[in-house]
């Protein structure tokens, strides 16, 4: 049977928040053994992502390769209704993605030494973000 869980996140803004304990808590309490677990954020201005947990400096640096790929305030951006970092932030999903799969064996993630799973906030400012998990076995 699959088994589906959500839970908000609230960012301070644009950076990345650790969500693997989150994700964990909804995998254990699936009982599923072997399987998938799906994440998936339901915003379209911030990503979920797996990426390197022990040095925070990887995720400084995603900030800047993400600021180079789409930056704000660009004057060729039609949609701006938001702001200046609104047209980015919908840039930056598209190129980091909205959702992930992760396997699951023994009850638990199959993340590998330094992973860890992420909502990437592409906002400037603060935003109640819905995370939807859903585990398949």
């Amino acid at each position: 049977m699959p088994f589906q869980k959500s839970f908000d996140v609230h960012s301070r803004g644009r950076g990345s928040i650790e969500i693997t304990a989150e994700v964990t808590r909804v995998v254990r309490a699936s009982g599923i053994a072997i399987g998938l677990v799906n994440v998936f954020v339901q915003h379209t201005s911030c990503s979920v992502v797996l990426t390197e947990n022990a040095d925070p400096s990887v995720r400084r640096d995603l900030e800047t390769l993400a600021a180079r790929w789409a930056p704000d305030g660009d004057a060729a951006y039609q949609h701006d209704s938001e702001g200046d970092d609104d047209m980015a932030a919908h840039g930056r999903n598209i190129l980091a993605g909205a959702s992930l799969n992760v396997p699951v064996g023994d009850g638990d993630l199959r993340l590998g030494t330094w992973q860890g799973i992420y909502l990437w906030e592409h906002r400037a400012m603060a935003h109640r973000r819905r995370v939807v998990v859903t585990v398949l076995g």
